[in-house]
């Protein structure tokens, strides 16, 4: 039986295929050209370097930014060995490829990347443009920063993404290997530095400051989510976030679910115009919105039963996997620090093939996680199929940019270019 996804494969002859055949850059200029003739000075791409170009403050829920919730410490990252990976691949590029990939720790190309598949910001080295070598290198790593579970995840993203390309017939615009990587910053044992890797459905902002690192914003995502043919025929994306997401939601007594579940569909008519976005769906914390005020919605875990709470950690330790084990321990227990005020709403239903949208928040974390309408594929509203799921941390902490300022004022450095504006 073929995947539910194939139905909705568009046509040979749709509008959907138009310019897929062309280079990435072609393709994203012609993209950022029509949005602009369309859209004018609201088009969301424009709207990106003006957002990067303001002060970095970060998400808030009331647009103050809560102090004294990050902490600089020693958490373990595997830092000798990132370093040393880092230089390592550092030694394998040209003087010229060298500039594209080092920027300035607070550049605002920080603050640009993109999820879709448009190659607009073209900083870093797209990794299928680099010799093999350059790209091993890069992938190696990439092991050193994550756990075996998050570098898997990552390159199952940006397999499921050659699916696509493939089945659009869109090979330079969407492959396994088109995505950017950045160092921002000299890699050090005792500066702060950082790196990113962005593309279509998948995202890593990461931000070292000792044996301390800040992994957010990500974002990941997959449409379709599953893999039908070929040698990775099976392959599933996001099971664990959408059955735990589910199961916790069935925990939930009817009071409770009455509070959480905040609109039973994406479409209903008492949705308010603009929470559903073209390209964000009903993600808050997307790309260029690192200053966004998203308030808290929903019932807090406070008001949950033990087993609810239980399924909760569950659900967002799921959402911390790709982290090494002494990040990993340590942003959970910043998590459970906060749990009773860690908000949970819902949009949606919870049957078998029901869409939905859910999002956690608290004042260290917000996930969020969306089915989304067809963007290649041409269902018109949201189904299972098409995925997209993020994790930002609130309260001037993205980028790692709490800690970063903390050690400069530990060590008495300038505070200049912080807000990642110069």
């Amino acid at each position: 039986m073929s995947a539910k996804f194939r139905e909705f494969i568009p046509p040979d002859d749709a509008p959907r295929y138009a310019g897929l055949d062309a280079d990435a850059e072609t393709y994203a200029d012609h993209v950022g050209e029509m949005l602009r003739l369309g859209l004018g000075d609201n088009n969301p791409f424009d709207l990106i370097v003006e957002r990067s170009n303001a002060p970095f403050q970060g998400v808030s829920a009331d647009g103050t930014i809560e102090p004294g919730l990050f902490d600089l410490a020693a958490e373990g990252a595997p830092i000798a060995d990132m370093v040393k990976a880092a230089n390592h691949l550092l030694s394998t590029v040209t003087p010229a490829e060298r500039a594209k990939l080092v920027h300035p720790l607070t550049s605002v190309l920080r603050r640009r990347w993109l999820n879709p598949e448009f190659y607009l910001f073209r900083y870093g080295l797209r990794l299928d443009e680099v010799t093999a070598e350059t790209r091993t290198a890069i992938f190696d790593f990439l092991k050193t920063t994550l756990s075996e579970a998050g570098y898997t995840k990552v390159r199952n993203c940006m397999y499921v993404n050659g699916f696509l390309g493939t089945i659009m017939v869109a090979p330079l615009i969407m492959n396994e290997y088109s995505y950017n990587f950045t160092l921002f910053g000299e890699p050090s044992l005792t500066e702060p530095w950082g790196w990113q890797m962005h593309g279509h459905h998948c995202v890593l902002n990461c931000q070292i400051v000792g044996e301390q690192m800040v992994m957010t914003p990500c974002f990941w995502g997959a449409e379709p989510n599953e893999v039908d043919r070929g040698p990775r025929r099976g392959l599933t994306l996001f099971t664990d976030e959408e059955n735990l997401a589910v199961a916790l939601f069935e925990t939930l007594p009817a009071q409770l679910r009455e509070r959480v579940v905040l609109y039973p569909s994406a479409y209903d008519p008492a949705v308010p115009q603009g929470r559903l976005s073209p390209f964000d769906h009903l993600h808050l914390g997307g790309f260029s919105q690192d200053n966004r005020v998203i308030p808290y919605q929903g019932a807090p875990a406070a008001d949950f039963g033990a087993a609810s709470r239980d399924k909760l950690v569950e659900l967002i330790e799921v959402y911390h996997r790709h982290l090494p084990d002494g990040p990993k321990a340590a942003r959970m227990a910043e998590i459970q620090k906060q749990l009773d005020s860690t908000y949970f709403c819902w949009i949606g239903g919870s049957g078998p093939e029901d869409p939905f949208y859910y999002r956690i928040q608290n004042p260290v974390t917000l996930i969020e996680f969306d089915h989304h309408a067809g963007v290649f594929l041409n269902n018109p509203t949201a189904m299972r199929f098409h995925i997209h799921t993020l994790v930002r941390t609130p309260n001037g902490n993205d980028y790692g940019m709490a800690l970063v300022r903390q050690y400069c004022e530990a060590h008495q450095r300038s505070m200049a270019g912080l807000e990642l504006n110069q």
